[in-house]
């Protein structure tokens, strides 16, 4: 195999520097891709990363800098016209239309027509079918993207990036909702690219996949370019201590003894749902557990599992079919969300944008919206005083960064827009705090801060009940995971060994694969 150093270069940037109102994104940052290569570009959130890559996918223009492509001058002024160079990107907001087909999706701008100048849905529907088998995906091309899953639409995104004549492929955040066995699926694709020369800048916040997939890395902090690395002669620790610039906390700071298993506030007794029709939502099936005062219980399990729809149903975002509840020892049968709230639940949701935030609206709006009967004055107006003060010290305490209240929530970094969703389900006042991929998304230093919180709020009584597609995650901060199979529980781990059978990576990634009964 030819030296890494010794591979053509294919990409260059050079001086890159971008600025917004009140923001230096970027300061002069250099960058380099050689042919066949994996480029992991890391860095905390707002450290400039996904600026950088949207300069290269032609979204931003820069203030400064040039970029060649195979060594000539290019100028990148638009998407497309990146993509005339081979230049994709896909974006950790997905960017398909969820109205549309998937088939519609992949060949959104460059359709396929018959002979009469008519769409050609057939060639589409087929030739999608392929695309889709590359990344591992067995769905109907006709099938509506807003009907699959969160993993299910990044691997679809995947396969619209496959669609086109690639030289440099970028992906943000792509193995974010994703579980272990989608992304060695996902390695194998981008491990095809890399074998016809293609290069890819990867950009991630889980560090320990990218000895698996990376060449080399790069690393930004505030703006600037602070290193450059080949991945195999980098530890963990230099990339942590690059990214942070500062000492940083232990990312799982639980601990066994931490938990006296009493007090139970949660119990779940054979909970039941049907699938909604034209959904791929699955249909749970017996599920029971219970979840004590200062406990965390993690749900485990492959993509379609059920997880997720453990959470929705608990919450009264998805209606149960059977089975009965429990919540602080009254008999509870979820309606809605605002009614889950009244009772003392919260979620955080697996799809922040999607789900929990209001983008166009400011950070106080949202970070108070499920919370504001407890700023209502007896002739129901809102004490926007009292709203604002504790909106600020909710804030304070989770480490926002933010310019003000009043800023736009969508103009800040996905780390502290998942701070923000936090804010507003702890200013709820939760006894159970439901979260789905609470970290996915964020780098590592506000991984560390979520870890902190989930432990703190957990030692303070809470009881949480967590889904993660990182298994090392879920066996670093919970005191027992759930493994979930088909939508029926196949497993169940301690972190305790005296009080059941104990953690074990292999051992849960088999019970997430049985079927059948459990």
């Amino acid at each position: 195999m030819t030296d890494l150093d010794e591979r053509p270069v294919l990409l260059t940037m050079r001086g890159i520097t971008k600025g917004f109102p009140g923001v230096q994104a970027l300061r002069g940052v250099d960058l380099t891709l050689r042919r066949g290569e994996v480029l992991a570009l890391l860095g905390e959130n707002g450290a400039g990363k996904s600026t950088l890559m949207n300069v290269l996918a032609g979204v931003f223009t820069p203030d400064a800098g040039h970029i060649e492509i195979d060594g000539s001058p290019v100028q990148l002024r638009s998407p497309r016209e990146a993509a005339r160079h081979g230049v994709a990107m896909i974006h950790q907001e997905l960017n398909l239309v969820p109205q549309l087909s998937i088939a519609d999706n992949l060949f959104l701008g460059q359709e396929l027509r018959t002979a009469r100048g008519t769409l050609d849905r057939a060639a589409m529907a087929a030739r999608s079918r392929g695309l889709l088998e590359r990344v591992g995906l067995r769905l109907p091309p006709r099938r509506p993207v807003s009907q699959c899953r969160l993993a299910e639409q990044q691997l679809i995104e995947v396969a619209k990036a496959l669609n086109h004549r690639l030289a440099v492929l970028v992906m943000d955040e792509p193995t974010s909702a994703l579980t272990e066995s989608e992304v060695r699926r996902l390695f194998t694709v981008i491990r095809g690219l890399t074998a016809r020369e293609v290069g890819v800048v990867y950009i991630s916040h889980r560090i320990e996949e990218l000895a698996q997939i990376a060449d080399a890395v790069t690393v930004l902090r505030d703006g600037v370019h602070v290193g450059h690395r080949a991945m195999a002669a980098t530890d963990r620790a230099e990339l942590i201590g690059l990214m942070v610039g500062r000492p940083l906390g232990e990312l799982y700071p639980r601990r066994a003894e931490q938990h006296s298993g009493e007090g139970t506030l949660l119990r779940v007794e054979e909970l039941a749902t049907r699938p909604a029709p034209g959904t791929e939502t699955v249909a749970l099936q017996g599920i029971s557990f219970e979840v004590a005062a200062g406990e965390i219980v993690g749900l485990a399990g492959l993509m379609g599992a059920g997880r997720s729809e453990v959470l929705e149903t608990l919450y009264g975002a998805t209606a149960a079919a059977g089975g009965r509840i429990e919540l602080n020892g009254r008999p509870y049968r979820p309606r809605d969300p605002r009614h889950a709230i009244v009772r003392g639940l919260a979620l955080v949701a697996e799809d922040r944008k999607a789900q929990s935030l209001v983008l166009g609206n400011t950070v106080r709006f949202n970070a108070s919206l499920a919370a504001l009967d407890r700023f209502l004055r007896p002739w129901r107006t809102v004490d926007t005083r009292r709203e604002r003060i504790e909106v600020a010290r909710q804030l304070t305490e989770l480490r926002v960064k933010t310019a003000s209240l009043s800023s736009v929530v969508a103009t800040l970094s996905g780390g502290n827009q998942q701070k923000v969703v936090l804010a507003k389900c702890l200013l709820t006042r939760p006894s159970v705090l439901l979260m789905d991929e609470p970290t996915r998304g964020i780098d590592v230093g506000a991984k560390a801060e979520v870890h902190a919180l989930m432990d703190q709020l957990a030692r303070g009584g809470a009881a949480i009940v967590a889904v993660s597609s990182e298994l090392p995650e879920l066996i670093g901060m919970c005191d027992r995971i759930l493994v979930l199979c088909e939508g029926r529980i196949t497993g169940e781990f301690h972190r305790d060994p005296a009080r059941g059978e104990p953690f074990d990576q292999e051992r849960i990634l088999t019970a997430a694969m049985a079927r059948g009964e459990s």
